[in-house]
């Protein structure tokens, strides 16, 4: 017979919120170390997982043609995307650091020369004539111009060299990200079934495979129908300039690459450079209208890749995917871009998928993930 003794059954309570601390203490230690260790390789491994998400379709189409060989099927995919897409972007980033070398190079050396702004600068509403007149100094004594905003200009230097370094970093992480890729898309079907017990051990057995799919869906309409639409349209556009001998290649392809994201027509950025192409190019009249018709062409490759590579409508508001890549950008650099649009893509849509499910409603609808 168990005798009710309050005392004893307050020192029971006691130890046994004691172990659980005790326990949950551990845990969190333990948690807070691993995070700790594979924090500067976070970036790295989102954007692996993305790729081998991304990539897996191919893969397997690889992977079929190869005798069901995985690991080769991989190496294979590892080794075009390096080709094809890794060394031209490197070839985009170094043409954007020689081009501020270049400009750091002449204004130090006075040798900048800057042409007269048009009268038609001062008709601009609101901005109109102070334009006029700093471009009017900087195209008559650019030395004073650079010596009365010297701060100004050693700020914005400081900011782009920043953007060069992490640029550079993100290349690295590019290329090794790639290769993780490969090594996760190689184990895939291991991965798919991991995937899915994580998800199911969060939500439950019904939600669990639809919440993978809504991940899987999300991931590879926005890396493919947004990103990587974007970025190829991006790098056929640098490489034509490149060839056509455009100066700041690395600038536009910047450029072409956000606005792209954005969902602008990235003729924006190709009509400048066509302008300074025919400006300044010394190819001749029929090479510089095969160039033109080359940027014009890249400009809207859009219309036709997307029709290639969207299987479906992304389901995100550009301005969502917009604020992710921009956002990433700010704090990671260009591979953040590419990580912060389809992660911040994601949020939206299980925060969407969670809402429209109700209190108790039906479980999430996944989205195809073929």
């Amino acid at each position: 017979m168990e005798i009710n003794d309050p005392v004893l059954a307050e020192k029971r309570l006691v130890a046994r919120f004691l172990d659980m601390f005790i326990k949950f203490g551990l845990i969190l230690a333990l948690a807070s170390f691993c995070f700790t260790v594979i924090s500067p390789f976070m970036n790295m491994l989102l954007w692996a997982l993305i790729l081998a998400v991304t990539l897996y379709p191919l893969h397997q189409s690889f992977a079929s043609r190869m005798g069901n060989k995985q690991g080769l099927a991989a190496t294979v995919l590892v080794l075009l995307g390096v080709l094809l897409i890794v060394l031209p972007t490197i070839a985009m980033i170094t043409s954007l650091g020689d081009s501020v070398s270049v400009l750091i190079s002449k204004i130090t050396h006075d040798s900048l020369v800057i042409p007269p702004p048009s009268d038609r600068v001062m008709v601009i509403p609101v901005v109109g004539e102070k334009i006029y007149v700093v471009w009017l100094k900087a195209s008559t004594d650019l030395p004073a111009l650079v010596k009365s905003y010297g701060p100004q200009i050693g700020e914005i230097m400081r900011h782009v060299l920043t953007i060069l370094a992490s640029m550079s970093g993100g290349i690295i992480g590019f290329v090794f990200s790639f290769i993780v890729a490969g090594v996760m898309m190689a184990y895939g079907a291991a991965g798919a079934v991991s995937a899915t017990s994580i998800a199911t051990r969060i939500t439950d057995e019904s939600r669990g495979p639809a919440l993978t799919r809504l991940c899987t869906g999300t991931i590879r309409a926005v890396a493919m129908g947004v990103i990587g639409v974007a970025f190829i349209q991006a790098l056929l556009a640098g490489i034509v300039m490149a060839i056509a001998g455009i100066p700041a290649v690395g600038v536009f392809f910047v450029l072409a690459l956000i606005l792209g994201i954005a969902q602008v027509p990235v003729i924006l950025v190709t009509g400048p450079a066509i302008a300074i192409m025919w400006m300044t190019g010394d190819h001749g009249t029929a090479m510089n209208v095969v160039y033109t018709i080359l940027l014009i062409v890249a400009g809207m490759a859009d219309n036709v890749l997307k029709p290639m590579l969207l299987g479906r409508g992304v389901d995100v508001p550009m301005p969502v995917v917009l604020l992710g890549a921009l956002g990433g950008m700010a704090t990671n650099g260009i591979l953040g871009m590419f990580i912060g649009a389809t992660l911040l893509s994601i949020g939206y849509q299980i925060f969407m998928a969670w809402v429209n499910q109700g209190p108790s409603g039906p479980t999430l609808r996944g989205q195809d993930a073929r």
